[in-house]
């Protein structure tokens, strides 16, 4: 929604940011590789998407600094939502994620809080790079 704040987990190149800012008031990721977000920092600058913040660190435990998020979404698939993020969720907030196994079976899941529960719906089979953290998979 053009309001929201949102949530990215996964900086990457900066792709997803950069299209996100265009839906949404603010945009906040967060990647846990410095020559990336180094990188998606630069890209987004000369890209002129002035709202949208990229921090570096371990995504897992999402952005307290900007918490709550009226939208989250994750990027890599963990074995399961990482309970950070649910505590980071705006009330009536939605995130998406990929869950399950490392290298095997995922599925994506959008979570709702709604009158303060957490609604999960499976949306279907997904293949995602592995979320790691201390909330996600151990780096290999």
């Amino acid at each position: 929604m053009p309001t929201d704040r949102v949530l990215e987990i996964g900086a990457g190149s900066g792709y997803g940011a950069a299209v996100l800012s265009r839906l949404a008031a603010s945009v906040v990721t967060v990647e846990r590789l410095p020559l990336l977000a180094a990188r998606a920092r630069e890209a987004l600058a000369q890209g002129g998407f002035a709202n949208v913040e990229v921090c570096e660190g371990d995504g897992t435990g999402g952005w307290l600094a900007g918490a709550p998020y009226d939208a989250i979404v994750v990027t890599a698939a963990g074995p399961r939502v990482p309970e950070p993020l649910l505590r980071q969720l705006a009330p009536e907030g939605r995130l998406i994620a990929p869950v399950g196994e490392r290298m095997g079976e995922q599925i994506l899941v959008r979570v709702e809080r709604k009158q303060g529960e957490l609604d999960f719906e499976n949306l279907g089979a997904v293949r995602f790079v592995p979320l790691i953290g201390e909330a996600g998979f151990a780096p290999t």
